[in-house]
């Protein structure tokens, strides 16, 4: 089965040996030079990733992202930044705006092709997930990956829905950032424990009724975090 990516860089080079290299392995590669071609792409098309330069023309790849997010219709997509500078402030960055993931140029073509099949992998349901779980107004629907707060979808990115059903599938019990990463391995590819910190931020804005004040995910700390149990 092949994988459809939109690649969002006005680096023909690169885009041509990427499309190359991502062809001979089961991923179909389509080219847009900047963030507005790239959001029309995705709504015209179906794509199972977005991999999104940093350096653009006209919206940079943040503003890009952050775009993506903000449209219901196209913001479950995964998105894999490509930066040049590959420091941590960009980093985080990308991560507040709900990329998934994300490569410093000059990248090794091999590792791309890791960093998406990991994040897709993310998007497949554990086997060992329940149904459904609900703690107060929060329900999550693991088959149609789909969450709910007080009957209100939340959209959230799949590293975000992975991160809450590590949280759900623990609820009542304090999970360290190294339990985290324990558990998301094989289907992520997080290179330091701090975004941990960035994605549970994100959740919040998302899921809780004040982000300042959270009622579902709780900060322990010097501990991690913990989803709490309530009744319906």
């Amino acid at each position: 089965m092949r994988t459809a990516a939109l690649l969002i860089d006005d680096d023909g080079r690169l885009a041509e040996l990427v499309t190359e290299y991502l062809g001979q392995h089961t991923v179909d590669v389509t080219v847009a030079a900047d963030g507005r071609r790239g959001i029309a792409a995705l709504r015209a098309g179906r794509f199972d990733v977005v991999l999104l330069d940093v350096m653009l023309p006209g919206w940079d790849g943040f503003e890009t992202c952050r775009r993506i997010r903000a449209a219901p219709e196209i913001a479950a997509v995964p998105i894999v930044m490509l930066t040049a500078k590959g420091d941590d402030v960009d980093r985080i960055v990308g991560l507040e705006l709900g990329a998934d993931d994300y490569l410093p140029k000059p990248f090794n073509p091999r590792e791309l092709l890791a960093r998406i099949r990991a994040v897709l992998r993310r998007a497949t349901p554990s086997p060992t997930a329940r149904p459904r779980f609900r703690t107060g107004g929060l329900e999550i629907d693991f088959d149609a990956r789909e969450v709910t707060v007080e009957g209100r979808r939340a959209v959230l990115t799949h590293y975000e829905f992975e991160l809450l059903g590590v949280l759900a599938r623990a609820a009542g019990r304090v999970l360290s950032r190294d339990q985290f990463l324990d558990a998301m391995k094989g289907r992520a590819s997080e290179p330091f424990d701090r975004s941990i910190d960035v994605h549970i931020s994100n959740l919040r804005a998302k899921i809780e009724p004040d982000p300042k004040a959270p009622r579902y995910i709780k900060t322990v700390r010097g501990a991690g975090y913990v989803l709490v149990r309530e009744s319906g």
